[in-house]
């Protein structure tokens, strides 16, 4: 095989949206502050669904649009740092749901950069020979995970997930997924922590925005001269959905000027892996990138990781 391509994508969200005016009556703030700060208005948050629910509705979605079956998929992969159950693991309870006969099944902990790194280990699988189609989702239940009384960060999360369909891409037909640029700066990684039995998240905002906002953008280039790509040629641009600011900041300085940025931020709030997965899909199904258009996308934060691909749109 000479590589893998996405052939479908899809996503979910919890119907419950929390805004801005809701959270000022938890929290000391108010519609302005947060929108200046972070840009976000609203987010979904999962009252009864589990995040396996949350991952379920996505893959089924991906898989429907594909126009594959479940009997087809052989290898899932599942990228959430918000699992609670330790075994199964949250792939394989995904897999079960949707009828999987008998794939490789594992999930993938990077946090924010987590999508980006499943894409690339299932890219890997397929180019090895050990998988043809596989199921990949980010999904997140980051409520689980908030003080709901530290305004510094019940603003920013949301719930949801997303999907892609991948499979291999015959010999001599170009790759549909590039190679990755990935990595980490683990003497940085108490940056952004999720602690504990009854897990809270916390992190050190200012450092976060000026990790985000100059190391980034390079590593995104990066990715860009991998795939054999001038960052101008971009039609799309997906990056992990942090904040506005963060995504305006990394878009500036990236270098493709012709690229449809994703700011589903605003409205989703940062769903850490599962963010680049529904802010593609969602680009998708409302027509603003077309099958073929080249999509870097590019994921960072907790660890603190980061992981970026371009793509060929589905």
């Amino acid at each position: 095989m000479s590589g893998s391509r996405i052939v479908a994508l899809g996503h979910y969200q919890p119907p419950k949206v929390l805004t801005n005016a809701e959270l000022s009556t938890l929290v000391d703030t108010d519609d302005e502050w947060i929108r200046s700060r972070v840009g976000i208005r609203t987010r979904h948050i999962a009252v009864d669904e589990s995040l396996v629910d949350l991952a379920t509705e996505a893959a089924q979605k991906a898989l429907a649009n594909s126009g594959r079956s479940a009997a087809d998929v052989d290898l899932v992969v599942v990228a959430t740092c918000t699992a609670v159950e330790r075994s199964p693991n949250t792939a394989a309870a995904v897999a079960a749901r949707l009828g999987v006969p008998s794939p490789a099944a594992y999930d993938i902990n990077t946090v924010c950069s987590g999508f980006s790194y499943a894409l690339a280990t299932a890219d890997h699988a397929i180019r090895a020979g050990a998988a043809r189609l596989a199921l990949v989702v980010g999904a997140e239940r980051m409520s689980d995970t908030i003080d709901w009384t530290d305004r510094t960060t019940c603003v920013i999360f949301g719930d949801g997930a997303g999907a892609a369909v991948v499979e291999a891409q015959e010999e001599g037909g170009e790759p549909g997924i590039g190679p990755v640029v990935w990595g980490s700066e683990p003497e940085k990684g108490d940056a952004v922590v999720i602690t504990g039995w009854d897990p809270t998240i916390s992190q050190q905002g200012q450092s976060v925005f000026r990790w985000a906002t100059t190391k980034i953008a390079p590593l995104a280039r990066q990715a860009c001269e991998k795939a054999g790509i001038d960052p101008s040629e971009l039609k799309g641009f997906v990056p992990h959905q942090a904040n506005l600011r963060i995504i305006d900041a990394i878009a500036n300085k990236l270098g493709a000027p012709d690229a449809v940025i994703a700011r589903d931020v605003v409205d989703s709030g940062n769903t850490s892996a599962a963010s680049i997965p529904l802010a593609f899909s969602k680009l998708v199904e409302r027509g603003e990138l077309a099958s073929g258009d080249p999509v870097l996308l590019f994921g960072f934060g907790g660890g603190l990781a980061y992981a970026g691909q371009v793509v060929r749109c589905p």
